[in-house]
């Protein structure tokens, strides 16, 4: 890294592994796998391979919520990927998403074992498959899908960018966090305005939207993202806070929220989750 303020671009870009702060041990610019490694498999139709993540923990509420509906075909197990060791380059996760990141789901219900990658992919086709939590008239579904898709072009600019600059960065840059952060109260606002309108993004019912974007957006309100909720004044949005609030009293997401999850109260943490059962079992060992 250069001793000077001012950066100016090279001709050519070389991958320089020093930089890139806490990540610089798995973050790389090219794709594939690093090492050979199978996945586990386990006897449910759904097989999740995740960390708990605000990405992870879309899949997991979402899977808890259709268990919570009756529907006895979402039972799955849910396989820790953890990410800071580099799981997600093993052989077995790429065949299952060539990208590498968390979350990755196999559907072993079908003929052949059916792979989906990429968070809001695996709301939509679970909401698909199941016939729930996604609305079915025209206007609704509409206004569903364009918060689902909201949250996907939004949230990287809350985690890769305001999140990197003010808690990974390896040095704190005013423009970096000024830049984000502006953006980042954005989007809160965006969402506060939807929210003095409808009870939930998509209308009076919760779907897959809310199930989108609580992890991101509720976690930040809830002060468990980034230790960032009093830099941001995240209380000035009211309707967001009810809402928030109100997601996370559902059982269903109380429980997503444990799974994978490796951090926080070991209360908290549930590392792998193959019952329901598994949720009365209070501390985890490491696995």
């Amino acid at each position: 890294m250069s001793d000077s303020p001012i950066y100016v671009p090279p001709k050519i870009w070389q991958w320089n592994k020093e930089n890139g702060g806490s990540w610089a041990s798995i973050n790389r610019p090219v794709a594939g796998a690093t090492h050979e490694k199978e996945l586990p498999v386990g006897r449910h139709p759904l097989q999740l391979y995740s960390l708990a993540t605000p990405n992870g923990v879309k899949v997991t509420i979402m899977l808890e919520e259709l268990l919570e509906l009756g529907f006895s075909g979402a039972e799955y197990d849910a396989w820790l990927i953890r990410i800071s060791e580099g799981d997600q380059f093993g052989s077995g996760f790429v065949a299952v998403n060539p990208n590498s990141k968390i979350p990755a789901l196999l559907d072993c219900s079908a003929p052949i074992p059916l792979r989906v990658f990429e968070s809001g992919s695996i709301l939509l086709y679970l909401a698909e498959k199941f016939r729930a939590l996604l609305p079915v008239d025209t206007a609704t579904r509409a206004e569903c899908l364009s918060w689902l898709f909201w949250q996907m072009g939004s949230a990287p600019y809350l985690g890769g960018g305001f999140g990197h600059f003010y808690a990974y960065a390896p040095m704190k840059f005013e423009y970096g966090i000024d830049r984000f952060a502006m953006e980042v109260k954005r989007e809160l606002d965006v969402l506060d305005r939807r929210l003095a309108q409808s009870e939930y993004l998509a209308g009076s019912d919760y779907t897959i939207a809310d199930i989108a974007v609580w992890p991101w957006y509720g976690a930040l309100m809830q002060g468990r993202l980034y230790d960032a909720a009093e830099f941001l004044q995240v209380q000035e949005y009211v309707n967001l806070k009810r809402w928030t609030e109100k997601i996370a009293q559902r059982p269903a997401v109380q429980r997503g929220r444990k799974v994978n999850r490796i951090s926080g109260e070991l209360s908290d943490q549930l590392h792998e989750r193959h019952e329901v059962s598994d949720f009365a079992t209070k501390t985890q060992d490491k696995v």
